[in-house]
């Protein structure tokens, strides 16, 4: 009895040991997970300011870029409206009177009005008003064309307004200085500029004074950014190097307290090539880090989740030391599986062979024959990607009409707000494949997979499964990797597209035509024809009329092409050359809707040469394209041998 009794105690004593390392061993993890995911977190939020810096940086200087354009614009439009004043005998004739009332906003100015000798001042509605004591005739027509800073507004003096003068002269003396008014209250807007999507606020800051010229997270109250100085800064910032920078016509970061947000301000600042004037844009902490802070929600409830797990896995482990169950040690597989599918999908959207080894490892893991994951619409691809245990893996593709009308059907079920669709005989099948179901499909378990707005992303389902009454919780379980999937996904592709796109027409710029030719344009070489475009005159436009005419011309060159053909490989590979193709049309085809573009266009008064190269079996693009192009020379060569360039240039102007 006794010996029974220190073996049942020797035995007893070997389960606690088996319970304390598990224990310490768990809690361990417990701690590592938790330290790893404050550290995850930390990490996001510096790649998350680190982004904020970029984009301030891109919006200020965009920011800046737009006011220099607009500031050019308006100069080019006062020197026009003052040339048309010299031809008058009076500068006060009525008619130019009719001038200053029938002025419509234009760029960054309200109103023009006009600064006589005697420090008179003629405005709209035919008013005469006597500015001495505000403005200075003799001073300004002796700084000539120029912009002044921050003064106030005759004709309403509780504005702040900036003053955009031009001379007029007559025979060698200006006889006036006309001047068109900016309303700083109303800049913002007039440049059509709204950063962070209404969460950032815009400054212009004049360098010398420190004025605000226009500061809209305080509109109305003007103010001085040296006051600034008294206010919280963050580490590593102080007031005195924001000055020094702001005053030195540096571009500089810098971190500090709003007393009216009530948190921190990132603040970046840059010089405008007007006067000493600065530009500067804030967005607030909050917005800064709102991305983060969702993430980070997301790791919590993570976390807290994967607790909750290790709880149950704790009063697992009880059981477990007093008995080894096959059916645990499986359960515990399946979390490594899940985890692993986790990892996979964390970066499929650019590695696509992590979503094949994803669905393999969840048809091993059910197990199943075929297991697939749909995305359905143009949103996310709609794409479909499918494992199947006959034939292996295989990669992204567009559905067939029988998969796509399966998957249809799973769709519109799901969209009337079933959770999930579990079929494990043929009766079941037929409640929503009512006309018939793939031959091969014995059982079905299907989820939807939904993104953060609960919109339908994807469908993911596993055919002909030998798994229990479980396999459906286990897809649902994986729903939110999938759902992230589909997020990065629909990101990456959006990159990809701003990317490929020509800034000024919208239409695919080279980068996206050398990859076309590579990768998509040779499955299509049968029945193929290549329309190399050439603009004619832009050179004279840009240099008689300016590069916005130029800019208009070859935009709406880009959307008659955009409408003629409507079709996916639209290209701007140079200045003013396009290049089309055209598969599956014919050659007559594409004669009919080249002579279509050219029509609309010389209706508008833009011309262009067109070379057609149509081939039946293209063996060579390179070939093909210069033949093309060889073709356009040839044609823009005859239009101005003909002399037609300059008299329709000189009919349209």
């Amino acid at each position: 009895m006794e010996r029974e009794r220190k073996k049942r105690g020797k035995r007893h004593q070997a389960n606690d040991i088996s319970w304390d390392r598990a224990m310490a061993t768990t809690s361990i993890m417990i701690l590592l997970i938790v330290a790893a995911s404050f550290g995850v977190i930390r990490y996001i939020n510096h790649i998350e300011e680190q982004k904020c810096f970029e984009r301030l940086y891109k919006e200020t200087d965009g920011l800046a870029r737009n006011i220099e354009r607009y500031a050019g614009s308006d100069r080019v439009e006062l020197e026009l409206i003052s040339a048309v004043m010299e031809r008058y005998e009076e500068i006060d004739a009525p008619e130019l009177w009719d001038l200053l009332d029938s002025y419509t906003t234009v760029g960054m100015m309200s109103r023009i009005e006009l600064l006589l000798p005697g420090d008179k001042v003629l405005t709209k509605g035919r008013k005469v008003i006597d500015a001495r004591g505000y403005l200075s005739f003799e001073k300004e027509a002796a700084l000539g064309a120029h912009i002044t800073d921050r003064e106030m507004d005759v004709v309403d003096e509780t504005n702040y307004i900036v003053r955009h003068y031009v001379p007029v002269v007559k025979n060698g003396q200006t006889v006036a200085m006309l001047y068109g008014v900016i309303e700083l209250g109303e800049l913002p807007e007039e440049v059509n500029f709204d950063p962070y999507g209404g969460e950032g606020a815009i400054y212009i800051i004049d360098g010398n004074t420190g004025d605000f010229l226009v500061d809209t997270w305080h509109p109305g109250e003007g103010g001085n950014i040296w006051e600034m100085g008294t206010r919280k800064m963050a580490q590593g910032y102080s007031p005195q190097q924001m000055r020094q920078g702001i005053t030195d016509g540096e571009s500089q970061y810098v971190i500090f307290a709003s007393e009216t947000a009530g948190e921190y301000l990132y603040f970046y600042y840059t010089p405008i090539g007007i006067n000493q004037w600065r530009v500067a844009i804030s967005v607030p902490e909050s917005v800064v880090f709102g991305g983060a802070e969702a993430i980070k929600r997301t790791l919590n409830l993570f976390l807290l989740v994967e607790l909750g797990c290790f709880m149950v896995y704790f009063l697992w482990m009880a059981r477990y030391v007093r008995q080894v169950t096959k059916e645990k040690q499986r359960r515990l597989e399946t979390l490594n599986d899940i985890y692993d599918v986790d990892k996979l999908l964390f970066n499929a959207h650019e590695r696509k062979e992590n979503m094949d080894l994803a669905l393999e490892k969840i048809g091993s893991m059910i197990p199943a024959e075929k297991v697939r994951f749909w995305i359905p619409g143009q949103t996310y691809g709609g794409s479909l990607f499918s494992w199947d245990k006959g034939q292996g893996r295989k990669e992204k593709e567009m559905p067939g009409k029988e998969t796509a009308e399966h998957m249809g059907r799973l769709l519109r079920y799901f969209e009337e707000g079933n959770g999930e669709f579990e079929a494990r005989d043929e009766k079941t099948l037929q409640t929503i494949f009512s006309e018939g179901f793939q031959a091969d499909m014995h059982d079905l378990i299907a989820v939807p997979v939904k993104d953060m707005d609960g919109m339908i992303c994807g469908i993911l389902e596993c055919c002909n499964t030998a798994g229990g009454s479980g396999t459906a919780a286990l897809l649902k379980s994986m729903k939110f990797s999938f759902s992230m999937f589909c997020r990065n996904l629909k990101i990456h592709m959006e990159i990809g597209e701003q990317r490929d796109r020509d800034v000024l027409t919208d239409l695919y710029n080279r980068n996206r035509y050398e990859r076309d030719l590579k990768e998509d344009l040779p499955k299509h070489i049968e029945n193929l024809a290549c329309i190399y475009i050439d603009v004619n005159g832009l050179h004279e436009i840009n240099n008689t009329e300016g590069h916005d005419q130029g800019d208009i011309m070859l935009k709406t060159v880009a959307e008659e092409i955009r409408n003629c053909f409507a079709i996916e490989y639209l290209y701007r590979t140079g200045g003013d050359e396009f290049i089309v193709f055209l598969p599956e049309k014919g050659e007559t085809k594409a004669k009919l809707l080249c002579g279509e573009l050219e029509k609309k266009l010389s209706e508008k008064g833009y011309h262009i040469s067109v070379g057609i190269q149509w081939e039946r079996d293209v063996l060579s693009l390179a070939d093909m394209i210069k033949a093309a192009e060889k073709k356009m020379y040839a044609e823009k060569k005859r239009y101005y041998e003909a002399g037609d360039g300059e008299r329709r240039r000189t009919a349209r102007r």
